[in-house]
């Protein structure tokens, strides 16, 4: 029944001239479903908006909605707010939607797998000969912009920083 509604009110949006085809952002709907999948809803609203969906399997609520002129996107954001989903934009027009854990996972992955692949660099080492400064009150303050594999040594003898870290 959910799905009729939902195709019921697709036809009445294209009839009153608000194409799904139209690339503005300000489509206004009315949709009044009770209980629906968030699947159909989600699919209703790539269907206005224009854009390609890809749901992950895991995603699985129901949505009571009743609205009226609400633009497309603010609508969207209502549904993945309220069952807790959140949306990751592909490209122009591609739109991933999965559970907001999931996607916080897979970005402190992404971020941590960055990190790791900056660090994985080979060390350079780089002996620095100071004339007017003393190597062992500047060695503390280098140390402080390093990477984590980097390190910093001084011989007092001949005043020269042996600074050792990944090139950036």
């Amino acid at each position: 029944m959910n799905v009729l509604l939902i195709s019921l009110l697709l036809g009445l949006l294209q009839e009153s001239g608000s194409l799904p085809g139209s690339k503005t952002e300000e489509t206004l709907i009315d949709i009044d479903v009770r209980e629906a999948d968030v699947q159909d809803v989600l699919r209703l609203l790539a269907e206005v908006g224009s854009f390609n969906l890809a749901v992950d399997p895991g995603v699985s609520c129901k949505a009571t909605l009743k609205l009226k002129q609400v633009p497309w996107p603010q609508v969207l954001e209502l549904v993945l707010r309220t069952c807790g989903l959140e949306q990751e934009r592909l490209g122009e027009n591609l739109v991933r939607v999965a559970s907001a854990e999931e996607i916080r996972k897979e970005y402190e992955a992404r971020r941590k797998y960055q990190e790791e692949k900056a660090l994985a660099g080979p060390l350079e080492t780089r002996y620095v000969r100071l004339a007017y400064g003393k190597a062992r009150d500047l060695a503390p303050i280098l140390t402080k912009f390093l990477s984590p594999r980097g390190s910093v040594v001084f011989d007092e003898r001949t005043n020269t920083l042996i600074v050792t870290d990944i090139r950036r």
